[in-house]
């Protein structure tokens, strides 16, 4: 009885280390493939620090996503995202059609800057377009692709709340709140998406969140900040449209 015990408990030790190792293993999974796809999509510096996914539950948290700003533009982010909730069917992870049931982002903040009739927003936007062909060029092949069958998401939920956005940079910023934003069934339809796509999506219509409040608010910033935010918005919001091949 007392041997039986003892593999017991070795086995029980064995096991504990190894939903360890898989729950690092997971979230650095996660981490290297932000990292790696980020950049590439956005053009702009994007970091992940890091993430804790646990493979019985399926939930985790991302922190300390960072996008950084097109070159040219005074701040160095156009937005962070200090936490980040997922809930994955844990099962869908040992595939390749990964489904991420919620996806919560509480209190991120944003950074608007406006030259003109132009935005950091809206460069960003151009980045994306350009790297997932929205403007009929060549979508950039991502490793997975080249590697052979990429893996695919499907979310069902994402939703985002309490964001701030910062409007321009120094003593004149003024923060503005920005609506709600709740997405459903990313990928459903397709049998899945890949990552690229994924945050193509995500990004679009969150940006796109951004430009519509700060056009909302411009009445308020003055005639000339007003102006300038409302010319800027417009060339963003038709960059969305461009994105989705018309009013999506």
């Amino acid at each position: 009885m007392k041997k039986f015990l003892i593999i017991v408990g070795v086995v029980v030790g064995i096991a504990a280390v190894g939903l360890v190792v898989l729950t690092f293993l997971l979230g650095s999974i996660v981490t290297k493939g932000v990292n790696t796809f980020g950049p590439k999509i956005t053009g702009t510096k994007v970091t992940l620090d890091h993430a804790v996914i646990s493979p019985l539950s399926g939930s985790g948290t991302l922190s300390g996503l960072f996008v950084g700003n097109p070159e040219g533009w005074k701040s160095d982010k156009a937005f962070y995202l200090g936490k980040v909730h997922v809930s994955v069917a844990p099962l869908s992870i040992l595939g390749d059609h990964i489904v991420v049931k919620e996806v919560l982002i509480d209190g991120p903040e944003f950074v608007y800057e406006t030259k003109i009739v132009s935005s950091n927003i809206k460069e960003l936007l151009n980045n994306i377009e350009k790297a997932t062909g929205g403007a009929g060029e060549k979508p950039a092949e991502t490793p997975a692709a080249k590697a052979g069958k990429p893996i695919k998401f499907e979310v069902k939920s994402f939703r985002l709340q309490n964001a701030k956005i910062t409007l321009g940079v120094g003593a004149t910023a003024i923060t503005l709140p920005m609506p709600p934003l709740t997405l459903t069934d990313l990928g459903t339809k397709e049998g899945g998406i890949t990552p690229d796509q994924l945050a193509a999506k995500v990004m679009t219509n969150v940006l796109g969140n951004i430009v519509s409040a700060v056009a909302r608010s411009a009445g308020k910033l003055g005639s000339a900040a007003g102006a300038t935010a409302t010319d800027a918005a417009s060339g963003a919001v038709k960059s969305i449209k461009n994105l989705f091949g018309g009013n999506k």
